[in-house]
């Protein structure tokens, strides 16, 4: 009976394509759903002619598997992953393997992993990237956990994920506990970045150069051919273009409230919670955010006014290539906080992370895949122990290239009054980090003025002192809270 080499459970789109990608790869799969008829249907239609097995039951599932058994669990994140564990785990011997694919909250999987390893069982927490297509062709895989499971499913990940450059795979294994779902949420987050990003590029072409969509399709494509080449560079010159039945564009046809499913927020929440400025991702969900207050946007366009609109009157091919440039300084600043914030959860949680392996994970097979990220893979193989992305020599001369057009682009937006909350924010993390000295010596006068939270003078790091600014405070400090 025991011949599947793993099961999935999940039928929906993403599930039924990842079983197929792992049949053409030559590995027997197990299907099953909780609603039986889907299996049925499954290797009726999609599945016919394959090698994937059915399973009526998630005991005739478990009885179809070779041992060590594995289990990928497709199901929406939270509830159904732990009511599914929960069944699971008494028809399970120690040593199986429990996967899970969806996008759940990293610190579920932390949980997850720690139970099930007091039961016996190595549970995964994989972050899986590239929507329907990468399920189907190549994902990019990104599994974390316990470590144990690795090489029995270390094959199968790596037959199935995306290749790049010389085949490499565009998987490996991350970390421990909710590593795998943490890179897969910060994954997310430059994803609603890099889109924001490429919005505004968008928003100026339109609104300050006056260009219309066929234009800015074919300058989405020249783009894509320089050091921007990526995958939502590629598909945003395709929707620029692309025709409605009526032979219009449809573009300008689709209502501006983005929709968000809360990856991206997940990103900044814990950006706040580490104490990391991950700016351009928080921006980035603000920005989504402000889009979906859409009637009250109508009502406000009829009363507040901006500066006077007017053809703009500088060369339009040279400040198109300062967009260009704006966009590309910007993706590395994005880029740059993201793997900030990696490196902070690695400390918080005693984490290994392997921070060239994560750019080649995201080089093919996941929505953020572009060229860009082999460059970030080569810095971390220049310096694993590189503190930031700025401070590599490509990166850094990158951004002193784009530094003139990135500025030029932001404050011809401002004056234009074009809302850049993705550029805007990038360039100011950029001239904050590059400070010597910011004015928050102000900000800790002012909460010792008032709250006697002490300071540390410049000559002194590390020696606290209150001073009694109007000579009637006290002299003694507050040690109690911090405010």
């Amino acid at each position: 009976m025991a011949q599947a080499d793993i099961a999935l459970i999940g039928l929906a789109v993403m599930g039924q394509n990842l079983i197929l990608n792992m049949n053409d790869h030559g590995f027997v799969v197990c299907a099953f759903n909780r609603t039986v008829s889907k299996v049925d249907d499954f290797l009726a239609n999609e599945a016919k002619g394959t090698k994937v097995v059915g399973a009526r039951s998630l005991e005739e599932m478990v009885s179809r598997l070779k041992q060590p058994r594995r289990i990928v669990l497709l199901v929406k994140a939270g509830q159904a992953v732990d009511d599914f564990i929960e069944k699971l785990v008494p028809l399970l011997d120690a040593g199986d393997i429990i996967i899970d694919g969806g996008n759940s909250e990293y610190r579920d999987t932390t949980r997850r992993c720690r139970d099930l390893k007091a039961k016996g069982i190595l549970f995964v927490g994989s972050g899986v990237s590239g929507g329907e297509e990468g399920a189907r062709y190549g994902p990019s895989l990104m599994p974390g956990g316990n470590k144990e499971a690795w090489p029995h499913i270390k094959t199968i990940f790596q037959s199935i994920a995306a290749k790049v450059g010389t085949g490499e795979p565009c998987c490996d294994w991350v970390g421990e506990e909710g590593a795998g779902h943490f890179v897969k949420m910060v994954h997310n987050g430059i994803e609603y970045g890099d889109m924001q990003l490429i919005c505004e590029a968008y928003h100026l072409m339109k609104d300050v150069l006056g260009m219309g969509h066929d234009d800015m399709a074919q300058a989405f494509e020249e783009w894509n051919k320089t050091e921007l080449d990526s995958f939502l560079i590629e598909i945003t010159a395709n929707i620029l273009k692309f025709k409605d039945a009526d032979g219009k564009q449809l573009l300008p046809k689709i209502r501006d409230s983005a929709g968000q499913k809360g990856t991206g927020k997940w990103t900044a929440i814990s950006a706040l919670e580490y104490g990391v400025p991950v700016t351009l991702i928080g921006e980035a969900v603000f920005a989504r955010c402000l889009s979906s207050l859409k009637d009250e946007r109508v009502q406000a366009s009829k009363l507040l006014r901006g500066p006077p609109k007017s053809a703009f009157q500088g060369d339009k091919r040279a400040f198109l290539e300062d967009i260009r440039k704006a966009l590309y300084a910007s993706k590395i600043i994005s880029y740059a906080q993201g793997f900030m914030l990696l490196r902070q959860a690695a400390t918080e949680f005693g984490w290994t992370l392997n921070y060239g392996g994560i750019a080649l994970m995201w080089r093919g097979g996941c929505i953020i895949r572009s060229v860009f990220l082999g460059k970030i893979k080569d810095a971390f193989d220049r310096n694993p122990e590189l503190q930031n992305l700025l401070l590599d020599d490509f990166f850094k001369s990158a951004v002193e290239t784009c530094q003139a057009s990135w500025r030029r682009a932001v404050s011809t937006g401002v004056q234009a009054g074009i809302p850049m909350p993705c550029f805007s924010t990038a360039l100011a993390f950029y001239d904050g980090y590059r400070h010597e000295l910011l004015p928050a010596n102000l900000i800790q006068a002012q909460r010792d003025y008032f709250g006697a939270h002490t300071y540390e003078l410049l000559a002194e790091p590390g020696r606290f002192i209150h001073t009694n600014w109007t000579g009637h405070g006290g002299s003694v400090s507050s040690s109690s809270y911090n405010a």
